[in-house]
């Protein structure tokens, strides 16, 4: 399993957007992994469950991480999360 860094971007858009580094790093290691613009990867997952965003509930919150491979893992550029 390769490690899991994030830019400062991404941690802020994680905290922005309701998604947790636990979800981030679930999506990255058993997401659906496509490819993605300007050489990135990028990760697609959902999770199901009761989800509470800006005062609504929604059944799924899926996550699209986007990433590029450095080294010996992934270097997360930013995080994308939609409710629904």
């Amino acid at each position: 399993m390769a490690t899991v860094q994030y830019t400062m971007h991404a941690l802020d858009q994680i905290m922005l957007r309701g998604a947790t580094r636990e979800e981030v790093e679930a999506a990255v290691e058993r997401g659906e992994q496509f490819p993605a613009k300007h050489g990135r990867t990028g990760f697609r997952r959902n999770f199901s469950g009761e989800h509470r965003w800006r005062g609504r509930l929604f059944d799924t919150k899926q996550l699209e991480v986007y990433a590029v491979f450095e080294d010996s893992g992934w270097l997360v550029i930013t995080v994308i999360v939609k409710y629904f």
